[in-house]
């Protein structure tokens, strides 16, 4: 997971204006997973989020495995990268990894206070789901 941050990082190095972060980050959006239109409904909303954001998650072979859309363009550009560094991973992996890399890009930084609480909100249901997936 660390070396997918540091990749993470690294893209993002390459850019000196946030001007053009956003715009990867909006690039970033047409790699999100598709989330099935069934899991598109309120219990799968995300509370927190200025956005309207779903995610679901699946648990296979000991690893859990994220699906997202978000009707905002960089928002989902932010979901595709909280993606890519936890899907795939066991449940006690996602819950005890650092994602550093979000102060280290400066997303949580350049974020609004609303984006950034929705981030955070992102990172917790993606973190319960692992929790959830863990006590079983």
């Amino acid at each position: 997971m660390d070396k997918i941050q540091d990749e993470i990082i690294e893209e993002f190095s390459v850019f000196d204006e946030w001007l053009d972060k956003y715009e990867y980050l909006i690039g970033l959006s047409e790699t999100l997973p598709e989330i099935a239109p069934e899991h598109r409904t309120e219990q799968y909303l995300i509370q927190g989020c200025q956005s309207r954001v779903w995610i679901d998650a699946r648990f296979e072979q000991g690893k859990v495995w994220f699906t997202a859309d978000s009707d905002a363009i960089i928002t989902k550009g932010i979901i595709a990268l909280l993606i890519r560094v936890l899907s795939g991973r066991t449940p006690q992996d996602i819950l005890s990894t650092d994602l550093y890399f979000i102060d280290a890009i400066g997303l949580s930084a350049n974020l609004s206070p609303t984006r950034s609480n929705g981030l955070l909100a992102m990172v917790k249901q993606m973190k319960l789901y692992a929790l959830a997936f863990a006590s079983k």
